[in-house]
């Protein structure tokens, strides 16, 4: 193999692995605060998967965020802190963010995280009621969830400018 392929080749292995263990860093945060929820109905809200999911999204991009939200689901499923409607509770809503954050610009990238509570509440909402086998559900559940993903996306928002102003101080003014 040519060397400069070989480099490339690496670098974006290298790449492939940073997006890998960011995204399970994102699912282990929104795990390890699942313990912050509060009933809404049929369902338990938790902000910070919702926080999470718009971080995800927004650095790592639609595939990425929603293997993280998958893997959030499923660890809190198994640690009996969540239910079925985790899973459309917060894949739908990584999904959005990640195509919301490819389509705007870098500087206004972090307000994709507003499509979190957007997809959450309406498709994420639908399926759900479906998955519970009660489609009637449906405004109860748009309901509970908007009151978790809305909370959950201003904080993801907040993290993201947070991270943003810590990379601004870490470069120098050639940098930038």
């Amino acid at each position: 193999m040519h060397p400069k392929l070989s480099a490339l080749s690496a670098l974006e292995g290298n790449a492939r692995l940073r997006r890998l263990t960011q995204a399970a860093l994102c699912a282990a945060v929104a795990v390890a605060l699942s313990g912050f929820s509060f009933p809404v109905g049929p369902s338990r809200c938790y902000p910070v998967q919702h926080a999470m999911n718009a971080v995800a999204g927004v650095l790592l991009g639609p595939w990425y965020a929603c293997a993280a939200a998958l893997v959030a689901a499923t660890v809190r499923n198994l640690m009996g802190t969540g239910t079925l409607l985790a899973y459309p509770g917060s894949v739908f809503g990584a999904l959005a963010v990640g195509c919301a954050a490819r389509l705007l610009p870098e500087r206004h990238r972090a307000l994709a995280a507003f499509a979190e509570p957007l997809a959450t509440a309406t498709v994420g909402a639908w399926a759900a009621s479906h998955i519970a086998g009660n489609p009637a559900l449906y405004p109860m559940l748009a309901w509970a969830f908007l009151t978790s993903a809305g909370p959950g996306a201003a904080i993801g928002l907040f993290a993201l400018r947070a991270l943003r102003m810590r990379r601004a101080d870490k470069t120098t003014p050639q940098e930038r």
